[in-house]
């Protein structure tokens, strides 16, 4: 290839999307609106090189790793009985549960995925982060999902997990360390009712479950996620709770998640843009 030709492939290169990072945030039956989101990606052609998850949103960014669209993920949803998933929510149930719901979807380890992905947890015992992007996949899922009081924690490597809400919520860091360039983040919580709005009940309900909880919230278990994103997306979702399993619920859920992608997808476009803009001057 002569200088000319080494010229235009430098320029192409430095043109090119960059790799695009997906980091989907906890939020239990909230999750629902990651496929709005997805839904609005696929309709505009966006695709994710690299994609990283905690709770919910690791059992969806695994889905859409394996090669899953929003339209497959439903009808996952659609096949699921409610009757039975409410079963399996007791207090501090075995992750057995979770592990074989799992299976039937994801199954194998991570390497079998079409797409790097890494899942996120928490220690219970030392109440630090933990990365999940080895090993076997559906386990991971159950562990980086694993929210007391409903799921007991996840044994793996000598280390019992739970929920990795309490440390990353939105682990667009992660992401980042995965190799993505450009790090698209949802973050599900991102609106809150205040205390007067949850009531006495909903306060109390709340405090009794911290109190129940083997693990804490860290400080900085969103700001983290926050600092390494190039773009968030935050669906409003401050009327719903991560347990509102109704088809309604999840139906408008999905809406808000699609909505808000729509909403800001120009500014997703420009921001994408500008990143390469100042990846030429470099």
């Amino acid at each position: 290839m002569g200088w000319l030709g080494k010229l235009k492939a430098f320029f192409e290169r430095k043109s090119k999307m960059p790799a695009l990072g997906l980091a989907l945030g906890s939020g239990g039956a909230k999750g629902m609106a990651h496929l709005g989101v997805l839904k609005a990606f696929e309709e505009e052609g966006i695709k994710f090189s690299f994609v990283t998850g905690t709770s919910i949103g690791a059992i969806t960014g695994a889905l859409y790793a394996k090669g899953c669209t929003s339209s497959d993920m439903i009808q996952i949803i659609e096949g699921l009985s409610r009757k039975e998933f409410s079963k399996g929510l007791n207090p501090f149930s075995e992750s057995s549960f979770a592990e074989n719901l799992f299976s039937g979807y994801v199954e194998g380890d991570f390497s079998s995925l079409s797409l790097p992905f890494a899942a996120w947890a928490t220690d219970g015992e030392t109440n630090e982060g933990v990365l999940l992007k080895s090993g076997d996949l559906p386990r991971a899922l159950a562990a980086s999902s694993a929210m007391p009081p409903y799921f007991r924690g996840v044994e793996i490597g000598g280390r019992r997990l739970y929920d990795g809400a309490f440390t990353n919520s939105v682990p667009c860091d992660v992401c980042k360390e995965l190799g993505a360039e450009f790090v698209v983040g949802v973050d599900l919580s991102a609106f809150r009712k205040s205390d007067e709005e949850r009531g006495k009940i909903g306060r109390f309900v709340d405090s009794a479950l911290s109190m129940m909880s083997p693990v804490k919230y860290t400080e900085d278990c969103k700001s983290r996620g926050y600092a390494a994103c190039d773009f968030m997306l935050r669906p409003d979702l401050r009327d719903f709770r991560a347990t509102d399993v109704s088809r309604e619920a999840m139906q408008r859920m999905f809406d808000i998640g699609y909505e808000e992608a729509k909403a800001k997808m120009q500014d997703l476009l420009s921001s994408i843009e500008n990143f390469k803009k100042k990846r030429k001057r470099r």
